[in-house]
């Protein structure tokens, strides 16, 4: 898994300590490892209208568009329900035992963003860039998974739509796009450099959306650049078939998925998962959105 099981405990326990200590007759610092208390300044909410911009709509003569763009500017890319094998064989490298196999099938379709949330667009729905290395089109980062919610309600407002953190298993399901093997593109680290950002050629920052290969869905910066926050509480997978899983039904870590530009490419598995308390915001810590087809 990413670096070693010991560095993410260590990750983990880091996160814990630095959050506020007591408040009196219940511990802030507990509600918030439950993810029950809003994180520490979190993103503001603007007040916006319902669906003041509708966009397109999202099917045309019955069908899903198979590319959705919103009155932001954003993409996102129809993603067929369909089956697949989640978590990685025993003889994959760099594989954590956290990854057991199993079967999991997703009824229904959704659209996922083509690229991770950029800073330009999460500004223009919150007023707001907390992200250490700033630019327009660079993903989004330091922002804690209570303030991915914060902007999915803002930006469900405004558009009149569903949007959502996608899943461990749909996030998981649209990396591979089909894949069996360790990564989106095959087993070979030594191509990695050619679909992500990570720590052999990153230079230590982040960078502009979509400036790799994308997988075999058009989905970009799948692997590295960021990590994603995920919908899920962290936990032990089944080791039976899964329909449509929502993850434990509660937690103290969120799932975060992808590698980012400071780990190593066993981190940026299509397979790999860590996890940190919900309000941590870390500067190689991003999202992606999930868009629900109505009805």
């Amino acid at each position: 898994m990413g670096q070693d099981s010991t560095l993410k405990n260590w990750a983990s326990c880091a996160a814990i300590l630095a959050l506020p200590i007591a408040v009196v007759g219940v511990s802030l610092a507990y509600l918030q490892l439950q993810g029950c208390a809003p994180a520490t300044n979190p993103l503001p909410v603007p007040g916006t209208t319902a669906a003041t911009n509708p966009g397109p709509k999202l099917v045309d003569q019955g069908a899903p568009l198979k590319e959705y763009v919103n009155s932001l500017g954003m993409k996102f890319a129809w993603i067929p329900p369909g089956n697949f094998l989640m978590g990685s064989p025993v003889g994959e490298k760099g594989r954590d035992d956290d990854e057991v196999q199993h079967r999991v099938t997703l009824t229904k379709g959704f659209w996922l963003g083509v690229y991770p949330v950029n800073q330009a667009e999460l500004q223009a729905v919150m007023k707001n860039n907390p992200s250490h290395f700033k630019g327009d089109n660079r993903p989004v980062e330091q922002v804690s998974w209570q303030d991915c919610q914060a902007f999915c309600a803002a930006l469900s407002k405004r558009e009149g739509k569903t949007y959502r953190l996608p899943t461990e298993s749909e996030w998981e399901y649209a990396c591979r796009a089909g894949a069996t093997t360790a990564y989106c593109f095959g087993d070979d680290p030594a191509q990695l450099g050619e679909y992500a950002w990570y720590v052999e050629n990153s230079d230590s920052v982040t960078y502009p959306v979509g400036r790799k290969k994308p997988n075999a869905w058009g989905l970009y910066d799948m692997h590295g650049n960021v990590w994603q926050w995920c919908q899920d509480w962290y936990g032990d997978y089944p080791r039976s078939d899964q329909v449509d899983p929502l993850g434990p039904a509660q937690g103290s870590h969120r799932v975060i998925r992808g590698g980012s530009w400071r780990y190593y490419g066993r981190d940026c598995r299509s397979a790999d998962r860590i996890w940190f308390v919900p309000v941590i915001r870390l500067n190689y810590l991003g999202f992606r959105l999930a868009l629900v087809p109505p009805g």
